[in-house]
């Protein structure tokens, strides 16, 4: 009688070990195991180039400047940022970014200047369409951060933004 239960307890510890066991042999998917980069920001890994810490920096209503890190997972091929559009976003032209094999650009240090304008303000989210020059694509939704204080002050240079901090200057901006 008294063989019986230590024998019990093993066996239960073994059922247990086993069982809580199985979930790493199944495969079950950790959120240890995912990436995570806080910030406020929206990211996308899904192409060869990362786009990190997406925003749209607006100082007006109805206009705003992209900012984001773009992160070449090539290493051999530079590629390229042609276009950022998106439905009722009107994209203004900028020269294309090119990002060097294995290589990072921050489109706000220097400016790359890409603008757009359309129904938005800040604390919206608008869904905007990457296009590079391999054809890849990326669409997600980018959050609208206001440009008057914090890590985005000043970054906002769309049109808009920069004729009110005009209209603020003691001689009217001239």
């Amino acid at each position: 009688m008294q063989l019986r239960r230590p024998i019990a307890t093993a066996v239960a510890i073994l059922a247990t070990a086993a069982s809580l066991s199985s979930c790493k042999i199944a495969g079950m998917d950790y959120a240890t195991d995912r990436v995570y980069t806080p910030g406020a920001g929206s990211n996308d890994r899904s192409g060869v180039v990362d786009i990190l810490s997406a925003v749209v920096v607006s100082g007006s209503e109805g206009s705003g400047t992209v900012i984001a890190s773009l992160s070449n997972n090539d290493t051999e091929q530079p590629h390229s940022l042609s276009a950022v559009s998106g439905d009722g976003i009107s994209p203004a032209d900028f020269e294309p970014v090119e990002v060097a094999p294995d290589g990072i650009v921050n489109l706000a240090e220097p400016p790359a200047g890409i603008h757009i304008s359309g129904d938005f303000e800040a604390g919206n989210f608008v869904r905007l369409t990457w296009e590079f020059d391999n054809g890849e694509t990326a669409t997600f939704n980018v959050p609208v951060v206001p440009d008057d204080a914090g890590y985005w002050e000043g970054l906002d240079s769309s049109g808009s933004a920069a004729e009110g901090a005009a209209g603020d200057s003691p001689d009217g901006g001239e």
